[in-house]
């Protein structure tokens, strides 16, 4: 079953890629063009040359593009049917459908949606080169930090719900867990590089983007995912009740 349920969730991980990539390619590139066209005026205007490019845009936005999103695509779907399955019968929901939806609501909030207000994504032309080493470490701790901060507020919300009631004890995991991220955060290093000239409606739009991005990838994981493993378990039910 785990074996089946991990190469399910590389397959919608896939499909999932896919239309992230096509949706990347509608709203975020056009914003990459602009920035990337902003890096060049600066450059000019301060008698610099440009760098060289290393993989023309038409290979960046195209194939590249594709690929990574296919690849991250599926090995986050192949992660999401991990967790799928450690998950069943553990937090009281009994249809595939809703745990997917919960599994993939709590992963796009721990993984997407908390380490991005600690350090948004941000176009080219933002950011310095010598601090991209400790930037991205900076961002994968974040992500490590809000994994393991929704998961041991998880495991207190059973306690907490079995004392205090389902209602105040699922305010309290929340409020423990936005506790935590609040309070690490703060000892996490702080980043903000963005040029003074730099277009603040092109950085809003990119921003928005990204996170619209990862919205559509964890909810094509969570939908299709669930939608599929119910057609899957109720197959063999249906084939029992006609026997």
């Amino acid at each position: 079953m785990t074996r089946t349920l991990l190469l399910r969730g590389m397959l919608v991980g896939l499909v999932a890629g896919l239309v992230v990539f096509a949706f990347a390619r509608w709203t975020a590139e056009p914003q990459v063009d602009r920035a990337i066209a902003f890096e060049a005026s600066m450059n000019q205007a301060k008698g610099e040359s440009p760098e060289p490019e290393l993989v023309s845009r038409k290979i960046q936005r195209g194939i590249g593009l594709l690929t990574g999103a296919v690849v991250y695509g599926s090995a986050l779907g192949g992660i999401f049917g991990l967790v799928f399955a450690f998950s069943q019968g553990r937090f009281g929901v009994s249809s595939p459908r809703a745990l997917a939806l919960w599994i993939a609501v709590l992963g796009y909030i721990s993984v997407a949606l908390v380490p991005s207000l600690k350090y948004p994504a941000n176009p080219p032309s933002v950011g310095s080169p010598e601090t991209i080493g400790m930037r991205t470490a900076a961002y994968f701790l974040a992500i490590a930090l809000s994994l393991a901060s929704m998961t041991l507020s998880l495991q207190l919300s059973r306690r907490l719900r079995r004392r205090f009631g389902v209602w105040n004890g699922s305010l309290l995991a929340v409020f423990l867990f936005v506790l935590l991220m609040v309070t690490l955060s703060s000892f996490l290093p702080a980043v903000d590089e963005v040029p003074q000239a730099f277009p603040a409606s092109l950085l809003w739009k990119f921003r928005i983007a990204s996170c619209e991005m990862q919205l559509l990838l964890w909810g094509t994981l969570g939908v299709l995912f669930g939608w599929l493993t119910e057609r899957a378990h109720a197959g063999p039910l249906e084939q029992h009740a006609a026997e």
